[in-house]
């Protein structure tokens, strides 16, 4: 399980996460949802060790991480996608997924796992097209598909959903969905689309001015009046 306890980041003189706290449990998507510039991606890049945590834990599977550099969470099976994706353009798309299992040796880092084409059967299609050249829908299902490379236990993503075609997004939907019904995994999802997150979480949590304000099950965010306090 992951576990945030009182996190504090700030800009120059701005506070911007303010004492956070929560749980995030492997076998569920926990979705977090906010208008822009509540702090939802500062949060994302302190998990990942991008920024230093000012005050505050982040603790994952039992080990404070709070000190690790970035590169030592992914070697503890953390995976980021990043809001933007962030592909290699230059690349090929079986380039871009064999970047996802650096942590791995030399020996095992031989080729792209054959589940991750089973999920994305696009990128199988395409894996010797640059990566630059794909889609913007493509382009995010080849960000999750390399993130899924290394393997994780906790997947963290940044807004899958913005700037995607409806059919796209149905597709990585359905991904998270078998991703979850797995059941070895946690899943923390950063959403604004209140839809595309309602169907998917089984926590949900929402940031306003760099607190959770409210958090509940998934299924009773409705009830709950979420959608109300998430739509702009």
């Amino acid at each position: 399980m992951l576990k945030i306890d009182s996190l504090h980041q700030y800009y120059g003189g701005s506070h911007i996460l303010r004492g956070l706290s929560f749980e995030a449990r492997v076998g569920e998507v926990t979705c977090l949802l906010g208008r822009n510039g509540v702090g939802k991606t500062t949060l994302l890049r302190c998990l990942m060790g991008l920024l230093p945590t000012r005050e505050g834990s982040v603790h994952w599977e039992g080990q404070a991480i709070t000190a690790l550099k970035p590169h030592q969470r992914v070697q503890a099976g953390i995976a980021y996608v990043p809001q933007g994706r962030e592909i290699f353009p230059r690349l090929s798309v079986e380039e871009n997924l064999l970047m996802g299992l650096s942590r791995f040796s030399a020996s095992q880092a031989r080729s792209v796992p054959p589940f991750i084409y089973e999920l994305f059967p696009v990128l199988l299609q395409m894996k010797h097209r640059r990566g630059g050249d794909l889609s913007g829908g493509q382009q995010q299902q080849l960000a999750i598909g390399r993130a899924l490379a290394s393997q994780p236990r906790l997947l963290i993503l940044d807004e899958p959903t913005e700037g995607i075609q409806p059919s796209v997004i149905k597709e990585i939907g359905a991904v998270i969905s078998k991703l979850a019904a797995r059941g070895d995994m946690a899943i923390l999802l950063v959403e604004q689309f209140y839809d595309f997150a309602a169907e998917l979480a089984d926590q949900y949590l929402v940031m306003s001015r760099g607190e959770i304000v409210q958090a509940g099950r998934g299924e009773n965010m409705e009830a709950e009046g979420v959608r109300g306090l998430v739509t702009i």
